[in-house]
């Protein structure tokens, strides 16, 4: 059988523990097949286990460096999908780069070749290089974006005919609340916010092919996070809490596409890009001391609204008298 570089091969069990266990939960990956970026660790390997332990046959993909992107270590991805298989499973480990458009085309023509189909792909992969401004130079905004930006691209890029294909997919990207702003995270949160408009523009794509996609910002203590010093802190925040809104999101009961979803402690949240309906100036020409003098109608919240895509934002933006 082909093996492309990087790939582990296990062996495959047709059926999950929970199938075992004689289990039938409602939300069953059955029949699925799911690849997962970044799953040797933390937060990938929590989605891993929990779409594995609902039936889905699972790509456990992970380049296996340190979090600042640096080296590569097949290991991870090979004990996450050993894991999974042990439980009576189906998994395959894959070390692909998919940071490249070549690393990202092999993880997903591994889950095809090896499982016959794809229908989620769970772009988690990413790195973290502390820095703030104006310390966070071009190599350290480049790759962060070549990674959390380019690998969220590259590996949908490479699914996306198969989905559409089939009429069928879901995509889950991973955003972060660090977008919010904190210090010494200038790169990672300009990519992560990125990461919002890619998600957005894709749902508009995808609408028309049964293809959803959304966006999860996980609040966990991982070695990128950063460990908690209290063990009762990091059972609290452990990447287990934040899986299951990522299982329902890539489920075909998923009702939603093209939103943000916060996860984590035990918490689930959404997130949204609201717009306040503003002041419209509808005498002559406005001047600077129009603003500053409705400044307080300009940021008042009461009626925000939440756009759909641009047109939807355009045309209630554009919805007053004398704005043809």
């Amino acid at each position: 059988m082909y093996r492309p570089v990087g790939l582990t091969s296990l062996p495959v069990s047709g059926r999950s523990h929970h199938d075992r266990a004689s289990l039938s939960p409602r939300h069953s990956f059955d029949g699925r097949v799911a690849v997962v970026t970044g799953a040797g660790r933390g937060i990938g390997r929590a989605h891993a286990l929990l779409l594995a332990e609902r039936g889905a046959s699972v790509v456990v993909n992970d380049l296996g460096g340190s979090m600042q992107g640096v080296g590569v270590d097949a290991a991870p991805a090979s004990t996450v999908a050993a894991e999974i298989v042990a439980a009576g499973g189906a998994a395959i480990a894959d070390n692909s780069d998919v940071a490249n458009a070549a690393g990202a085309q092999a993880l997903i023509d591994a889950a095809v070749e090896q499982f016959g189909r794809l229908d989620i792909v769970i772009n988690n992969a990413g790195i973290i290089r502390w820095a703030g401004f104006p310390e966070a130079d071009a190599d350290n905004l480049a790759r962060h974006l070549d990674v959390h930006v380019g690998g969220s691209i590259n590996t949908t890029r490479a699914a996306w005919p198969h989905m559409v294909e089939q009429g069928y997919g879901r995509v889950v990207m991973t955003t972060s609340t660090g977008m919010f702003g904190l210090p010494a995270n200038l790169s990672y949160a300009t990519a992560k916010a990125a990461v919002i408009g890619l998600t957005r523009s894709l749902t508009t794509a995808g609408a028309a092919h049964g293809i959803k996609v959304n966006l999860i910002a996980p609040a966990a203590m991982t070695r990128m996070s950063g460990q908690a010093a209290d063990p009762a802190d990091a059972t609290a925040m452990s990447p287990e809490l934040v899986a299951p809104m990522v299982a329902f999101l890539a489920h075909e009961d998923c009702p939603v596409s093209g939103e943000i979803y916060a996860a984590g402690a035990g918490r689930f949240a959404r997130m949204f890009i609201a717009s306040t309906p503003g002041y419209v100036h509808t005498e002559g020409e406005p001047t600077i001391e129009d603003v500053a003098e409705n400044w307080a109608a300009i940021n008042d919240e009461t009626g925000y609204y939440v756009p759909v895509d641009l047109m939807d934002w355009s045309a209630t933006f554009m919805a007053h008298p004398g704005s043809g």
